[in-house]
């Protein structure tokens, strides 16, 4: 199932991505002088951040529109699967945020990541966690069952105690993962973030079915997540961790 990342779509309904993050920025505690990798940096709007932090900043995506943004932006933004990392101790930290869900293969980026790390380095991030979007992949299914279509979600959503476990097998000395809800205002509403996010989800459907499946969808959710207002909330749960390569 391929995600296909396009950047209108997602300057235009994926904005909230970057407003959220800007607390992992935080939590990585930039310096002067280091050498960071942002892995999966999409449209760099959290990079340049760090770069004006004082940190020298490598941003890695699969989605060659939303690098053509990042370099817009200043960027050194580099075209590479985070899956099929070949960095070997060249930076002192590793950021990522709204992206570790996505991967395949996450032992695999693990270990690009920890082998990219100097002795010492930290991995911070945050990422889905067990629960999220639960009420809308829930949907997703049902209306796609009616149709006859069994969905594989592309999503790798797992509790914080697992997720650390995976960090700890890796040889990573685990600071903090934790588990949190994040009820995420989604200003253009259900329908379009499905089309931003979900798509690759939905080229499982027939063209024909594509329409009535996201309408059904929103139908079946109206109730849970949209208020009086009209307006929609995701039903996050993130996990946010901090984790670190050891000195020795």
């Amino acid at each position: 199932m391929h995600q296909d990342w396009n950047a209108a779509d997602y300057a235009a309904h994926g904005g909230f991505v970057a407003s959220l993050g800007r607390d992992v920025v935080d939590l990585l505690q930039t310096r002067p002088g280091e050498r960071i990798l942002d892995l999966g940096c999409g449209d760099g709007r959290l990079t340049v951040l760090l770069a004006e932090r004082g940190a020298e900043v490598v941003g890695i995506d699969t989605s060659a529109g939303l690098l053509s943004e990042a370099a817009a932006r200043g960027v050194d933004a580099r075209l590479l699967d985070a899956c099929n990392l070949s960095f070997d101790a060249e930076f002192d930290a590793v950021f990522s945020n709204a992206v570790l869900h996505w991967v395949p293969d996450i032992d695999s980026v693990l270990r690009g990541v920890h082998n990219a790390l100097k002795r010492g380095g930290r991995f911070v991030g945050e990422f889905g966690g067990h629960g999220n979007v639960a009420a809308i992949c829930t949907a997703l299914r049902a209306v796609a069952g009616r149709r006859g279509v069994t969905l594989a979600l592309p999503w790798y959503f797992p509790a914080a105690e697992e997720f650390a476990e995976r960090l700890g097998a890796t040889g990573f000395e685990v600071e903090s993962s934790r588990l949190f809800a994040r009820p995420t205002l989604l200003p253009s509403g259900i329908t379009d973030w499905l089309r931003t996010f979900a798509n690759g989800v939905l080229e499982s459907l027939s063209p024909a079915d594509r329409d009535g499946t996201l309408t059904e969808v929103a139908s079946l959710l109206r109730p849970a997540l949209c208020d009086s207002q009209g307006r929609w909330t995701a039903d996050y749960v993130r996990i946010r961790f901090v984790a670190r390569k050891p000195r020795t």
